[in-house]
């Protein structure tokens, strides 16, 4: 038996290979890395349990690939792999065997198709003396959400394709069927309007819903999985990679049930929470998955463009395996709405934001809440879709993290998804930023963030060499926020040390010139215009609920109610509501991704 190359202790002796020298380092540092950043201690000694770095999920690695070639070394007692981790664990019933795959495998790079689906990956293997529990906790379905596996027969799937008319081979789409890029869709009952996510409700499409739905819709009301019955149908048809940029269903535009029928290849869906909860939820061919309440109002859904999903594997909830899609055809059945919302969730309801407006703030309490409200929220639940818009940092905020002397401390207020976080490799750059969301962005990508308000930072007085504040103070709701804002970025700095602010300008034209903002779309001959832009500038956050339905016109609420602007248009006064658009950001990051259809 091989010698394990995890001593370092001078124990072996033997002079090293070149190749095993290197292998030894990588050994060592995913050791060292799984230690810092897992928590996962491992062993000099030989034991039956091995941690395998670059075996996880997030390496596209399946577990049945792991099984198939660890089983040959000995019996196989389990295989743990945890969703996003680049680690698997590999258990045996005995010590002999896992030295055995220990010596075949540690700094071994499988480079066949034959050996792993994705070749030309090295693995390093460190022993532990027990596989940490891997349980998730709180998983529970979101309140409202409910899942009905094996709705409905292989027959009736079968005959729903049929009626549907769509084959794997037909290409040419008919009237009724709306062609979007690497996508099929059709509308029954009413047109989907994607450009604002909702409906005509004056103009219903003929024919009504067809008849071969309706066995569907009496099973969904008989069983008393709804109470209203559908009068809207959307199908979508999904190619493997494609998804659905998370967002919540316009409340004014649907009653309160949203059902969702998959046929084909099953898919994750995730949930999340304003709070930051997620919840991944496995939709399985030929079932039906409703939301109402809770779930359909608060959280978002949404399904991550990908070819492979993490999935628990059967009778083995603690361990994950990764799965492939395949061609997934959904049905979306509504109820249109035909009074205004009164849903228990107001932030989120554009029935409710057009009838009570926000005004603005007469106090400090008044104005953390607005924020709170406007702000904070929104960009949890923009979190993912607001971070695949930011990727281009602004070269004057880059030339001026260069000017930094080599070791310098500086932080980024407000840093959003770190894309400045790394911008100089010379300095020392730390960031903060209010959102959970993005700061867990920053944290996949191996950044030092942490997450606090700008208007106190916890960092000591006189600490870093130079900070940046980019595109955040705008949201503060006050003056006062504003001024105590930029007091407490210059408390940070050193005596010297220097800071660079930059704020959304109200003036949108210079000596008679218009900005890039302006001239990126049509002129607005007056405020009725809808904005059918692709997103909002990049220096512009989000500052409403996203697709929250209403009208993209300056509307002035009563009162001191705050206008919403209108995108790539001048600014009406100098606070507004600048509404945030998942449905046209996606056309970027997801192609034809559209927001609406589950």
């Amino acid at each position: 038996m091989a010698a394990p190359m995890n001593q370092e202790s001078g124990d072996v002796k033997t002079k090293l290979s070149k190749s095993e020298r290197k292998a030894q380092k990588k050994q060592i540092k995913a050791r060292q890395t799984l230690l810092r950043h897992e928590g996962i201690n491992t062993s000099r000694e030989v034991t039956k349990h091995l941690v395998v770095a670059n075996a996880g999920m997030s390496n596209g690695v399946h577990r049945e690939e792991l099984w198939r070639l660890f089983e040959t070394h000995g019996d196989l007692l389990d295989i743990v792999m945890v969703t996003g981790k680049p680690y698997a664990f590999v258990s045996y019933n005995d010590d002999q065997s896992a030295a055995a795959a220990f010596a075949v495998f540690n700094g071994r790079m499988l480079k066949s198709p034959q050996e792993l689906q994705q070749p030309n990956v090295t693995f390093y293997l460190n022993y532990i003396d027990e596989v940490p529990s891997q349980r998730a906790a709180g998983l529970d379905l979101p309140p409202g959400l409910r899942l009905v596996e094996d709705f409905i027969s292989p027959a009736c799937a079968a005959r729903l394709m049929e009626g549907l008319g769509w084959s794997n081979e037909q290409q040419q789409h008919t009237d009724a069927e709306q062609a979007l890029r690497h996508r099929r869709v059709k509308h029954y009952g009413y047109e989907f309007r994607y450009d604002n996510n909702n409906v005509d409700k004056d103009k219903p499409l003929p024919g009504g819903l067809p008849d071969w739905c309706s066995p569907v819709i009496d099973k969904m009301m008989s069983e008393g999985h709804i109470k209203h019955r559908p009068d809207q149908i959307t199908v979508n048809q999904y190619q493997p990679g494609q998804g659905i940029p998370p967002h919540v269903d316009t409340h004014s535009a649907f009653e309160d049930e949203i059902s969702s029928l998959s046929l084909g290849g099953q898919t994750v869906m995730d949930f999340k929470h304003p709070s930051g909860k997620r919840v991944p939820v496995v939709l399985p061919a030929r079932s039906l998955l409703v939301m109402s309440g809770e779930a359909r109002y608060l959280w978002t859904h949404g399904i991550i463009p990908r070819k492979m999903d993490p999935v628990p594997v059967q009778g083995q909830e603690e361990s994950m395996t990764l799965a492939r899609r395949e061609v997934r055809t959904s049905f979306t059945l509504r109820k249109i709405r035909h009074t205004p919302c009164d849903c228990k969730y107001p932030s989120q309801c554009d029935s409710q934001l057009q009838k009570t407006g926000a005004s603005l703030p007469r106090s400090e309490g008044e104005a953390a809440q607005l924020e709170q409200q406007h702000v904070h929220q929104v960009y949890e639940d923009i979190a993912s879709h607001f971070s695949s818009t930011r990727h281009s940092p602004w070269p004057r905020v880059v030339d001026f993290l260069k000017t930094q002397p080599i070791g310098a401390l500086v932080v980024d207020v407000g840093c959003g998804n770190g894309k400045y976080l790394g911008a100089n490799k010379d300095v020392y750059s730390l960031g903060n930023d209010r959102s959970c969301g993005l700061a867990e962005i920053c944290r996949d990508r191996q950044l030092e963030v942490f997450v606090c308000d700008a208007l106190s930072v916890p960092i000591r007085t006189g600490a870093v060499d130079a900070a940046i504040s980019i595109a955040v103070i705008h949201h503060f709701c006050t003056q006062e926020r504003r001024l105590k804002a930029v007091k407490e970025l210059a408390r940070l700095l050193k005596p010297g040390g220097k800071a660079l602010i930059y704020v959304w300008a109200f003036e949108q034209e210079y000596k008679n010139v218009k900005s890039n903002y302006l001239k990126d779309s049509k002129e607005h001959q007056n405020d009725d215009v809808r904005d059918k832009s692709s997103t909002i500038s990049d220096d512009i956050r989000g500052a409403t609920s996203p697709d929250s339905g209403q009208s993209d016109s300056v509307q002035e609420q009563q009162g001191a109610g705050l206008p919403v602007h209108v995108n790539r248009t001048s600014f009406k006064t100098q606070d507004m509501l600048v509404p945030w658009h998942l449905r046209d950001g996606a056309k970027k990051q997801q192609k034809d991704c559209r927001p609406a259809s589950p």
